[in-house]
Formats: structure tokens, sequence, C-alpha cells
């Protein structure tokens, strides 16, 4: 009869135990699902460095236009205004002597003026060419801008899908030590293992409890990380899928196409070497003379109280052109052209540099991706070994043929195989990424 409540009590503990488990699942359910189209959607939106890359490359396109390579006239009016009110006094060749006080006098001039540099040694051309390649390199740092970002959301992403995993494993390795704890004190209590088996059961018990408070706190940290890189409310609560899928059909050889394609940042290189030879054209440019046209329109009246004229008036057309040539400027023009060419220089270098590091990171990430892909396997392996040892340990636990040692071993081996799982696909996927960054095609 006793033996009957004690497998009554063990029983109620064990449903209230599952309960308690469901009532978690049906909470996390209860949440938004996040997934990472929808993550990397609303950093697209909200990011604010994504943002200020977007600002940074209109004002570029602003600035592509004929009138700031200085193709285009400038038209200006002008209005000048002077009077004045002077006591003269003038004498004359036959010597007759005039004066007056307080004569005024009055000058008035306006119009309108059109100044146009027609030639100058296609330095003009050579600037708006120039723009065009800083339009694009404002488009090429938006672009390693976005994927930056959307590295940083996938790697955070995936490292809460692993956490989930990881409190998924504890959760249940805690309902297992619920139920040792319950059998350890049954048995106690039917004479049949001592209050040191009930200790260590509860050590036990506390030991697992906090291991999971602490991967709680670490995956409550991990998501408000993840809220500042979208860019919203950090509180805001959520959930990530539970599964992890790393590609596994990845191929350095075509990366390494991609690459040199599509990196942004061998991309920004190559655009500084065209900018570097096209600002060398411009210096170049101030070898040959530079030819203006200009032409006006003018009004012009004066009145005085005391001279020859009492009152001028004038108005029409005024045109001409001008030319000039530097002769000598102190060698500056050859000192200009010199530095010039070792930047275009320093830019090919940066450009052959960038590339063997490239195909160093490639050759590196693509070697530790292979590696992860074989752990995996073979952690998927340990993990299902470790599942099977534990049902068989927990079955011979309750019959009370193996010791509570050999127990807890088993479970510690269950959790253990399972973190190790599930870090396997975490840096598997992180291998993937960091590929997927250096080749340029992370999915936006």
């Amino acid at each position: 009869m006793k033996m009957k409540v004690n497998k009554m009590k063990n029983y109620k503990v064990l449903v209230q135990s599952l309960i308690l488990f469901l009532l978690c699942i049906v909470k996390t359910n209860a949440q938004e699902l996040l997934t990472l189209e929808n993550a990397v959607k609303i950093t697209l939106e909200n990011n604010f460095q994504i943002k200020i890359s977007n600002n940074n490359l209109d004002i570029n396109k602003t600035n592509v236009a004929i009138g700031n390579a200085g193709m285009l006239p400038a038209l200006t009016g002008s209005l000048l205004d002077n009077n004045s009110i002077q006591n003269s006094s003038q004498t004359r060749q036959d010597g007759v002597q005039t004066t007056l006080n307080n004569a005024k006098n009055t000058s008035l001039t306006y119009g309108v003026g059109l100044d146009w540099t027609i030639f100058d040694g296609l330095r003009m051309f050579a600037r708006l060419d120039q723009l065009k390649e800083l339009q694009k390199l404002g488009e090429a740092q938006l672009k390693l801008t976005l994927i930056t970002n959307i590295s940083d959301v996938n790697t955070q992403y995936y490292d809460l899908v692993q956490q989930q995993q990881q409190l998924a494993a504890l959760d249940t390795t805690l309902i297992i030590s619920n139920q040792r704890l319950t059998l350890a004190k049954n048995r106690f209590t039917i004479g049949k293992a001592s209050k040191l088996e009930v200790l260590n059961a509860q050590v036990d018990l506390n030991t697992d409890q906090v291991t999971l408070l602490r991967q709680k706190e670490l995956y409550a940290n991990s998501k408000i990380l993840l809220n500042q890189l979208l860019a919203r409310d950090v509180t805001t609560d959520f959930k990530v899928i539970d599964v992890l899928k790393v590609d596994e059909m990845l191929l350095l050889d075509e990366l390494t196409i991609l690459a040199k394609k599509q990196n942004p940042q061998l991309e920004t290189q190559i655009i500084n070497k065209r900018v570097a030879e096209l600002e060398l054209k411009q210096i170049k440019a101030a070898r040959y003379p530079t030819v203006r046209v200009n032409t006006s329109y003018n009004f012009s009246k004066s009145q005085s109280s005391l001279g020859f004229l009492s009152q001028s008036q004038s108005k029409g057309f005024n045109y001409g052109f001008a030319a000039s040539l530097n002769l000598f400027d102190g060698f500056s023009q050859n000192r200009n052209e010199k530095i010039a060419k070792i930047q275009i220089e320093n830019t090919k270098l940066n450009i052959e540099q960038l590339n063997l590091a490239l195909n160093s990171q490639l050759s590196t990430s693509y070697q530790t991706y292979l590696t992860n892909l074989e752990l995996i396997e073979l952690e998927e392996k340990n993990e299902a070994i470790a599942k099977q040892n534990l049902d068989i340990t927990l079955d011979k636990f309750h019959i009370g043929t193996i010791t509570t040692l050999e127990f807890r071993t088993a479970q510690l081996n269950y959790v253990n195989a399972t973190v190790r799982y599930s870090n396997a696909q975490f840096q598997a996927k992180l291998s993937e990424i960091a590929l997927r960054e250096l080749a340029g095609n992370i999915n936006f």
C-alpha cells in the first residue's frame, strides 16, 4: 500500500512537471515569430547606418551635374547706387572760379553679366566623370554597409536559434532532475536510499536550475542586441525558428569568382583608382590655356550739380573674351602631377593587397567551413548516442540497478552532446555567413 502511494506521488510530480513545461511552450508560442526574412526587412527599413549611407549616396547623386563640373555659365545681376553731398570749388583754365555748397552728385548703375569658361584643358569633362565615379563609390559604400549589417543580423539571429535549442535541452534535463529528486525522496522514505542520495539529487537539481537561469539571461540579452540591430524597441519580445540549416553546397572556386566581381571593399578600391586617374587629368588640364567669354547688359545714369556735365546716361551690351595660360608657377604643376601619379600607384597597390587578403580569407574561412560541416555530422551522431544512453540509464535508475553518479554522468553527457551539436551547427552557419560576406552575395 505504501509503495502504491509513493508511485502515485511520483506520477503526480511528473504530471506537474510536464504541465509546467507545456505552459512554457504555450507562452513561447504566444510570442511573435520573427523569421530571418522579416528581421532583414526590418533592418533595411530602420537601421541608422543604412539610412546614413543612403543619405550620403543621395548627396553623391545630387553632385553629379554639369553645373557642378563647371560646364555652365555664371549669370549675375548687379546694382550700384552712389550718392554724395559736397561743398565743391572748381577753377577753369581761363581763371573763372565756380563754387557751390551742398552740391549733390548721384550715380546709378545696374545690369546683368554672363561669364562662361568654354575651354579649360578639358578639366570640366574629367571633373564630371569624377563626380560619376564618386556616385559609384557611394553605391559601393552603401552595399558594404548593407552587407555588414545584414551579416550582423544573420549572426545574432542564428545565435538566438542555438541558444533556444540549448534552452530546450536544459528544460528537459531539469524535468529529469526533478524526477530524480522525487524518486530519491521516495526511496529514502521507504528505507532503500540514504539521505546522501537525496542531498546529491537536490544539489544537482539546484545546479541545473542555475545553469538554466544563466542561459535564460544570455538569451534575453541576445534578444536585446538583435532588437538594437533592428533599430526598434529593445524590449520587443519575440521568438525565433527552431531549426538551424546550413548550406552545404558552397564551392571555393565559385566564391572566389564572386568576390572578384562584387566584393564591395574591392569594388571601392577599384573606384578609388579611377577617381585618382581622373584627378590627374584635372591637374594636367592646367598646362593648357583657359578661355572665357563674357557679355553684359548695363544701364548707367549720373547727375552732378557742378561741372561740365550736369547729367549723363548710357545703356547697352558689352562683350569680349579672355584667355590665360600658366607660364611658370614655381614648378607646382610638375609637383602636383608627380603626387597624383604616386596616389594612382598607391591605389593599384591597395587593389593587389586586398585581392591577396580576400583570397587568403576565403581559403581559411572555407577550410573552417568544411571542418564545421564534418563536426555537425559527428556531433549529431554523438547526440543520438547520448540520448539513447540517457534513456537506458533512466530506465535502470528507476529500477535501482545503477548509482546516482552513473545517472548524473549520463544526464550531463546528453546535455553536453546537445550543446556541442547546437554549437557545431552555429559555427558552421557563421562560416557560411563569413564566406557569403566575403563574396558579397548575402541575400537582402
